[in-house]
């Protein structure tokens, strides 16, 4: 009788993984070092130097690929590093098509680092297919969606536009950082390589820097192994082990803090204080029907406007749960203010452009009592209320 597949939850914990087969270890043995002793001098091992290839790596690598659905999957040194090394595949002559309101790091990469090699690039708006279509030029070789986008969360249709990538022979990748392989999965959509900051959700633990791309085929793969292994910028074995650990938890994690999400989403968007709440599982949210058409869930990633910077600045001072900084998809719930954390890279007039407003917030749900969070919130909105009533009247 063939073996059924495991739920993804299950899958998680049973993997090709799961047990050390030399020792019989159920955690993943931890690699420290550098080099390998060769036993034939004409015939190498699997293993000569660890920026090539490491076991706890490899384990980490293999994991990630068996959750996607991938070919094969790349550790990196942080999501960066997986971002910059998977967009080196573009060459001179080269264009890139690219979500408007992208990470603060991709901008910069694309705007600062790409051109100096003569790769050209457009970013638009991607929650409409049409304005995709229209900017595909016939030099485009990569068409590069964030979906839910940061810290808009807006969304792309991933399905339709790798139709339109493949139509148009150009390459889709997904930043799939806030949706995991949990609650999305952009290979089975027809995308080409996914991409994660594992520093966030995957690890979730605020203790490591990391990146993961998969690869959805061999020749991508190994477009991706050779330029991992020239650039060098790969994740180490310890590492590589804490990354490991905290996907075991992933799924609890994700589903705790989506439900804890939706639930403040719909606080703050009922509280008069507060403009606009940005989350996709809010049902006037303008892409709430292809985001759940093509995930499993909102996610636990939202963002939030009041009315200016001075409103933003009493709020998180009055904010007592929440940490106030760079970063997400931890254990605890972080609140960052994109203008001067993840986007501080975008000039002004860009942001704004974008919509991505002195008065924004981006809030990334823990493992806390939501309850607390929306009382601490209360509280806090009073507050940035109050301060804004004195700024207009002082």
């Amino acid at each position: 009788m063939e073996k059924q597949p495991f739920q993804l939850q299950t899958k998680l914990l049973h993997n090709t993984q799961k047990v050390d087969p030399i020792t019989g270890a159920v955690s993943v043995p931890l690699n420290r070092t550098s080099t390998y002793h060769q036993f034939d001098f004409d015939n190498y091992g699997k293993y000569d130097y660890s920026r090539s290839g490491n076991p706890t790596r490899d384990s980490l690598e293999q994991v990630i690929a068996e959750l996607d659905g991938g070919y094969k999957g790349f550790a990196f040194a942080s999501g960066m590093a997986a971002i910059s090394t998977a967009l080196m595949i573009l060459s001179k002559g080269d264009h890139l098509l690219i979500s408007e309101d992208v990470y603060g790091g991709t901008y910069r990469f694309v705007t600062k680092v790409l051109p100096r090699f003569g790769v050209d690039h457009t970013f638009v708006d991607m929650t409409q297919l049409e304005n995709v279509a229209a900017n595909i030029q016939d030099n485009t070789k990569v068409i590069y969606i964030e979906t839910p986008s940061n810290p808009l969360m807006k969304i792309a249709d991933i399905q339709g536009i790798a139709k339109l990538a493949k139509e148009n022979d150009c390459l889709t990748f997904v930043d799939n950082t806030f949706m995991t392989p949990i609650l999305q999965k952009p290979l089975e959509l027809g995308a080409d390589v996914v991409l994660y900051s594992a520093t966030k959700f995957i690890s979730g633990h605020s203790d490591c820097i990391a990146g993961l791309a998969v690869a959805g085929n061999k020749e991508l793969a190994e477009q991706i192994y050779f330029l991992q292994n020239t650039i060098g910028a790969v994740l180490g074995p310890d590492d590589s082990w804490l990354v490991l650990r905290g996907l075991k938890t992933l799924y609890v994690r994700m589903a705790q803090s989506s439900r804890s999400a939706q639930q403040i989403a719909e606080f703050l968007s009922n509280h008069p204080a507060v403009k606009e709440v940005y989350y996709p599982g809010l049902n006037n949210h303008p892409g709430w029907a292809v985001h759940r058409a093509q995930s499993h869930g909102p996610g636990a990633v939202l963002s939030f406007s009041l009315t200016d910077e001075q409103a933003v600045r009493s709020f998180t001072q009055h904010a007592e749960i929440t940490v106030f900084s760079v970063s997400l998809g931890a254990v605890e719930s972080i609140l960052s203010y994109p203008a001067k954390m993840s986007h501080a890279a975008m000039p002004k007039e860009e942001r704004e452009k974008r919509g991505i407003t002195d008065g924004l917030l981006r809030l990334s749900v823990g493992l806390e009592n939501p309850d607390d969070i929306i009382k601490d919130f209360e509280a806090a909105l009073h507050a940035a209320g109050r301060s804004s009533e004195i700024e207009i009247g002082g």
